[in-house]
């Protein structure tokens, strides 16, 4: 079957809404997931409530002009870290599998950049129950007096659940009750993790060796089951023991494989055994074979404390703890704390006699020699002193220092006292490591008067200031050229908290070159080098400074810029220069479509700008080229009279209509943004797409009428298919160009079916509330309620026992007066909107009457005001107070009914302001609205309800249903 698609186009119909239709963002939370539950707190806030594993949807409905962008963020709970630092963009917030601790306060933050951004909340309760962990605990005491001792075993019950469980214990499949057993206590510990149960078995009798299960259950809330744990009790009960095959403390080389037993020596029923390591958890190359724990090859980031724990749940988990050290891999030549190759990473030092201040060798003098090994751990390493290959032992003239307190920790010192021509010679450092692999290590020092002088440190002729283009490569250069032994060069960075560009404070160069590679400007500055205190005398550091600069090209504002404006009319480009090094440029050039635009040297020193007037031919891409020695960089201009984009409006009332044949309507507004920047807008192209094949494409002829900033431009596209939904493309016309397209999906919307005329009696019964809503303008919302409902802890003085009926299940709205409300506190209630512009009054009269029937709750010492009032919506919504009621008014329900005549399409609000204090709940039920004028004779009771019988002056079945589209949507929204 062929389809043929007609659009007609009426007239673009403006509306004069002035600025105001820029309408700062308004958000509201729906729920569409796996809820179990929905509802309001006293605190007026949703509370969504969940089974763990399931799914959680919220979505974040909108209104407000331009379209507002929505952030979702959370708070409260333990939730995953990851989600609150990164906030999701979109309107639909969906997490699979929802766990506990994704539980908490989600908010959804609406903001279009026009007044102050709309923040709505709704709080996630996450229902789970765990399984149950049952744990056994025995007390043997003295009973004086007698000659026999009393057993006691504790049997404790803990699980984790939300809500709260409820613990049964059983013997057996008997149910144990401690009324009725005199030989057990059942009872709930103090200051316990989770939720405990303790069941006491006192003195144990032959009848208590049995199974005992602990049953845990949160009446089925969000259907989750009962669960349930089992213990058997005999005479051979036992908490657990173990030994370990190993000492405390281990030390191995790299590469080793490590077994690591943990033996079970007591314990029944038999234990597990568990490994776990502090800090971190297990190498991934960890193997557990029964109670063995195996580390194959393993390298000094296994180091570390590991823990066998075996569990039977009786009595306390058994514990013992094993200290693995894997010696330092830096032993091997491997890079060193410092960024470089050290010789074997054993280092020596030279100190002469400190007392005296002095920087040589002087005969009579005292002198240390140093000698340290990077190594893990420092108390197994074993150093040797050799005096021209022979041992050295302690003398008087000689001291030997196991761990020199003046030196880093697991140093060893030589001491050589009062220094004689016989002390000079070759002297020898050997580190060796007994049980290991790792070979010995060896340095040796030639003492004597011309092998040790004070280093002298130079930067090269040139070399104090070192420039480089940023992203290449630089070396700074700072030599020892005197000195014996030459120690290695440290570098560091002179400002503050500034690190090298290995991420690291320091680094040691040997020759002294520091080779910076892909050289940015961040590392521009002062860099110090410094001679390092070992590998050479330990005197004052010498050292110098150099500064590198780094030279880049100019940065620039704007990097692009969208111009608009009128044909013919003058246009300033400014590139504005913000930084640059050199700070001199040597060449600005402009450019309109990648060619030259020839013009006068431009002055160097000024700000680059450009004048021109804009014609048809001269729109384009503008470019200012910037140069400085280091480089160049360009400003970019789109100019052009193009104008702006529309911006679709979203929350237009009631847009959609039904038409004969299967087929709706839709009402599209827009505004046109900066309509007055470019050349006048005479028209738009409008486009209908369904599967992005065009359906129709045409001009709307603006005939005359220039689009006003703010101003709402209306169009009606009809003979639309029901249920179908369409892409609608728009883009503004002017005289000489075409605006670029904007896009957005238009959908029929099935229209919200009213009760019979006759019966429309609303009792709040569906939580559709019958096409009621809460304003979003007011500070708190009215509360849907029956007496199931109600909270034990609400205040007894004041608000319904139950609904108007008088039936514990009848449901009624109210206002909640307790805290943090405050006197004058505002909610609104507000009927769906009633068109009534296809029914006519009576003779002589322009205006329809409306009969408005409720009945209202207002009992309390602290009762404020319900107001009632009319809303008539037309270019702007006009309010008009046409009931009232202040204070307390009695225990019992009240009827309330009034007449009306709207000039228009219209609303019944219902406001209750909070009175002085919290004994003030307002409840209104069995709302109607007939056309007609109210007789009391129309009133009957039936099933304790008051039902206004409608016939004639009941509201015509199609008006219901036009009014009902509005707050379909609204419905929607909810």
């Amino acid at each position: 079957m062929e389809l043929f698609w007609i659009l007609l186009f009426s007239s673009v119909c403006p509306l004069t809404l002035g600025q105001g239709v820029y309408a700062r963002a308004n958000a509201q939370i729906v729920h569409s997931g796996a809820a179990c539950n929905v509802k309001d707190d006293n605190i007026s806030e949703r509370i969504y409530t969940i089974k763990e594993g399931d799914t959680l949807v919220l979505q974040c409905i909108v209104k407000g002009h331009p379209r507002p962008q929505i952030r979702w963020t959370k708070t409260a709970g333990s939730a995953s870290d990851k989600f609150q630092e990164t906030s999701i963009y979109n309107e639909t917030l969906r997490i699979e599998g929802i766990l506990r601790v994704q539980g908490g306060r989600y908010y959804c933050k609406a903001d279009n950049g026009v007044g102050v951004a709309d923040i709505k909340s709704i709080r996630v309760d996450v229902q789970y129950l765990d399984t149950p962990v049952l744990t056994v605990h025995q007390t043997i005491s003295d009973v004086r007096g007698s000659y026999y001792q009393e057993k006691t075993v504790f049997l404790r019950c803990t699980v984790n659940s939300n809500p709260p469980a409820r613990f049964i214990w059983k013997r057996g499949n008997m149910r144990i009750e401690q009324s009725k057993d005199n030989g057990v206590d059942i009872y709930e510990p103090l200051y316990t993790q989770g939720e405990t149960k303790v069941l006491k078995l006192k003195n144990l009798r032959p009848k208590d060796f049995a199974d005992y299960t602990c049953q845990v259950s949160v009446r089925n809330v969000c259907s989750i089951e009962d669960k349930s744990v089992t213990f058997r009790l005999t005479n051979a009960t036992t908490p657990p023991m173990i030994r370990l095959s190993v000492n405390d403390s281990v030390v191995v080389d790299p590469g080793q494989d490590v077994f690591l037993t943990c033996e079970i020596t007591a314990g029944f029923p038999p234990p597990k055994v568990t490994w776990s390591r502090y800090p971190g958890p297990l190498p991934l190359s960890a193997q557990v074979r029964g109670q063995t724990l195996i580390l194959r090859a393993v390298t000094p980031t296994d180091a570390g404390f590991y823990n066998c724990t075996a569990v039977n749940n009786v009595g306390n988990p058994a514990r013992k703890n094993v200290n693995l050290i894997v010696r330092s891999k830096c032993l091997y030549l491997l890079p060193n704390d410092k960024g470089t190759d050290a010789m074997g990473n054993l280092t020596f030092q030279i100190t002469p006699d400190s007392n005296k201040d002095s920087e040589t060798i002087q005969m009579g003098r005292d002198l240390k020699l140093s000698c340290h090994a990077d190594a893990t751990p420092q108390d197994k390493v074993n150093y040797t002193w050799y005096k021209n290959g022979a041992p050295v032992f302690n003398s008087d003239s000689l001291i030997l220092l196991r761990s020199d307190p003046d030196m880093a920790p697991g140093t060893s010192s030589l001491e050589i006292v009062d220094m004689k021509f016989r002390d000079l010679a070759t002297y020898s450092c050997v580190a060796n490591f007994p049980g290991s692999r790792v070979p010995e290590l060896r340095v040796d020092v030639n003492i004597s008067q011309n092998s040790v002088s004070p280093p002298v440190l130079s930067v090269p002729p040139g070399g104090q200031v070192v420039s480089v283009r940023e992203g290449g490569n630089a070396e700074l250069v700072c030599l020892v050229v005197d000195g014996k032994p030459r120690p290695p060069i440290l570098w560091s960075r002179v400002e503050k908290d500034l690190l090298m560009s290995a991420g690291k404070a320091v680094m040691e160069t040997p020759d002294g070159r520091l080779r910076l590679k892909n050289v940015s400007r961040d590392m521009m500055g002062l860099y110090r080098c410094q001679t390092a205190p070992y590998n050479g005398l330990n005197i004052k550091r010498r050292e110098a400074q150099i500064q590198l600069n780094v030279q880049y090209p100019p940065i620039v504002d704007p990097v692009f810029q969208d111009v608009r404006s009128r044909n013919h009319q003058m246009v300033t480009l400014r590139c504005m220069i913000l930084r640059s090094n050199p700070p001199r440029l040597t060449d600005i050039r402009w450019f309109r479509n990648g060619d030259f635009i020839r013009m006068p040297m431009p002055d160097l020193k000024e700000t680059p700008e450009l004048k021109f007037k804009l014609e048809p031919a001269n729109n384009g891409s503008y470019e200012c080229r910037v140069s400085n020695s280091a480089g160049m960089s360009t400003c970019t201009f789109n100019v052009s009279a193009q104008p702006y984009n529309a911006e679709f409006y979203f929350d237009t009332p009631n847009p959609v209509r039904i038409q004969k044949g299967n087929n709706y309507s839709y009402n599209l507004q827009w505004t046109q943004k900066d309509p007055e920047a470019t050349d006048r807008i005479i028209g738009y192209w409008v486009n209908v797409r369904k599967n992005k094949q065009s359906l129709l494409s045409k001009q709307i002829d603006l005939k005359g009428k220039e689009p006003e900033k703010g101003v709402l431009l209306s169009h009606t596209i009809s003979d639309l298919r029901i249920p179908l939904s369409y892409e609608v493309r728009l883009a503004p016309i002017t005289t000489y160009s075409t605006g670029d397209y904007i896009s957005r999906i238009i959908q029929y919307s099935e229209p919200y079916t009213y009760p019979r005329p006759s019966d429309h009696v609303c009792g709040f019964e569906d939580d559709r509330i019958c096409g009621f809503s809460q304003d979003r303008s007011d500070v708190f919302d009215w509360t849907r309620q029956n007496h199931l409902t109600q909270n034990p802890k609400r205040s007894a003085n004041t608000g319904p026992e139950t609904d108007r009926s008088g039936t514990k299940e009848g449901y009624y709205m109210y206002i909640e007066a307790s805290r943090p409300r405050v006197q004058g506190d505002k909610a609104r209630l507000l009927s769906p909107l009633f068109n009534v512009t296809s029914v006519r009054g009576p003779k002589g009269s322009g205006r329809v009457p409306y009969c408005v029937s409720f009945y209202y709750h207002m009992k309390g010492k602290h009762i404020g005001t319900l107001n009632v009032l009319l809303r008539v919506r037309s270019i702007a919504s006009v309010d008009s107070v046409v009931w009232m009621k202040s204070g307390h008014q009695g225990p019992d329900w009240k009827k309330a009914f009034f007449d009306i005549s709207p000039s228009g399409p219209f609303q019944i609000v219902f406001e209750g302001i909070r009175g002085p204090s919290f004994e003030g709940d307002i409840a209104i039920d069995d709302v109607s609205i007939t056309i007609g004028k109210c007789k009391q004779g129309n009133t009957v009771a039936t099933a304790g309800k008051t039902v206004l019988i409608g016939g004639s002056h009941s509201l015509p079945l199609a008006s219901w249903l036009t009014a009902g589209l509005a707050s379909f949507l609204l419905l929607l929204h909810r």
